[in-house]
């Protein structure tokens, strides 16, 4: 394994957790297993390991692509990712929120599906 995707696999595990990160890569073949390495050296080893933006603001950028492309189990796992970078249960809220007005409100609605179970479980979330 290069440096690069070293890099990017103890990135990956930072932000998405070694549990997240193990289910993803456990039970790799000669089928999967160049899409994982493909995805820790070219995705997290690259763009998540560059100066200029922290962590957390990657993380809640992502949610918002993620939320205009519909991606509601991606949603799930970096939202999961945004808290473990100190992103606040707000500060998500507030991206999904205005993700709805350039996004559509069905995107909206999903991400904030996907994203209210994550939070929900972790127990960040409480009743009005």
């Amino acid at each position: 394994m290069d440096q690069q995707t070293q890099n990017g696999l103890a990135i990956r595990e930072q932000v998405m957790g070694k549990e997240f990160v193990g289910r993803a890569t456990g039970n790799l073949d000669n089928f999967t297993a160049p899409l994982q390495e493909f995805v820790n050296r070219n995705a997290w080893g690259t763009v998540w390991c560059r100066d200029g933006l922290e962590l957390k603001t990657r993380s809640l950028i992502t949610l918002a692509m993620l939320t205009a492309m519909g991606r509601s189990h991606e949603i799930k796992g970096h939202v999961r990712g945004a808290v473990n970078n100190g992103a606040s249960l707000k500060e998500i809220q507030e991206v999904l929120l205005h993700a709805s007005v350039y996004c559509g409100m069905p995107l909206a609605i999903d991400a904030f599906r996907s994203a209210h179970e994550v939070l929900k479980e972790a127990g960040l979330t409480e009743p009005v």
